[in-house]
């Protein structure tokens, strides 16, 4: 493997200055994380500081095992990833495995590029940490029109939280609210049920504590609910904009905060060519039953339900 970037004879981290700095995010008086005499390169801002001392340094804050340097954080994954070639076989000789492991950790020190946040929370901590614990930034799930598909929906997701990565579902299946169940009455619809998997997202810290949970919910556009999944969030914006008026805490770790639902999540319509053709044309569209494919309600103009999406 040709070097591009390092020389054999000087490792990355003794090529750049060092110092020591304390990392501390708060407001004003209200300290939310503070650690002394951390070693980053002079380099760094001291933003970047702080965000990487609280996120992804490991280990418990004021514990010897506390991570304490940048060093050690990129020692951790680049050494890691290098070790895992060197085990398998990757490298055709130990020169290049080390040449791989030194130019892994120069782009890194540099901020030439950076790997996603379980990454970084989690590769290389196996030693002392869950030995199964995840790589990846997102997982895609499904869902099926039925309760126990849908609870274990919320259990794979808190799985996947709790290794401090994302999730991503697509819950048009579930049938709509104005839909009948079996047994009698009517559903519930997947608005209904995010609810209770953005509180369940909201309850659980990502990557050992360091960050709020990920999640990507999508809604095809023929949906029953559709309308109803578009302002779901804007509706509760208008309500945390009365809980700040009347003088709650509206910041992220607030008590006015949690009370605000659909905050966990990023929503997202999926169209069609067929429905953006009946935008072009001033056309209207038809809403389908998820039970058995008939149309349901009053067509929509299309154009209209456009502009709520936008």
């Amino acid at each position: 493997m040709r070097r591009y970037f390092t020389d054999p004879e000087v490792y990355p981290f003794d090529a750049v200055e060092w110092e020591l700095r304390d990392a501390r995010i708060g407001h004003g008086d209200k300290i939310s994380f503070e650690q002394s005499d951390v070693e980053f390169p002079k380099s760094w801002s001291q933003n970047a500081t702080n965000i990487v001392a609280q996120k992804y340094f490991r280990g418990l804050l004021g514990s010897p095992a506390r991570e304490h340097s940048v060093k050690q954080m990129i020692g951790r994954v680049a050494g890691t990833i290098a070790g895992w070639g060197r085990e398998r076989g990757y490298f055709a000789t130990a020169e290049d495995a080390d040449a791989f492991e030194a130019e892994l950790t120069h782009i890194l020190l540099h901020q030439m590029a950076a790997f996603n946040s379980p990454v970084w929370f989690n590769v290389g901590w196996h030693s002392v940490g869950d030995p199964k614990m995840q790589a990846s930034a997102c997982f895609i799930l499904s869902v099926e029109d039925n309760m126990e598909s849908i609870l274990e929906w919320n259990t794979k997701e808190g799985i996947i939280f709790r290794g401090g990565s994302g999730s991503g579902i697509n819950l048009s299946r579930i049938r709509g609210s104005m839909e009948p169940l079996s047994r009698g009455g009517t559903a519930s619809g997947p608005v209904s049920f995010m609810r209770g998997a953005d509180a369940w997202a909201g309850s659980i810290k990502s990557g050992g504590g360091t960050r709020r949970a990920a999640k990507m919910v999508a809604l095809d556009v023929d949906h029953p609910d559709i309308r109803e999944f578009i302002w779901c969030k804007a509706k509760e914006e208008e309500k945390a904009a009365a809980l700040r008026d009347a003088g709650f805490d509206m910041s992220i770790d607030g008590d006015g905060f949690h009370s605000i639902q659909y905050q966990n999540a990023n929503n997202s319509v999926r169209v069609t060519d067929e429905f953006m053709r009946a935008v072009e044309n001033d056309d209207h569209w038809r809403l389908i039953r998820r039970t058995n494919g008939e149309p349901i309600g009053e067509p929509i103009p299309a154009r209209q339900l456009m502009k709520e999406i936008a």
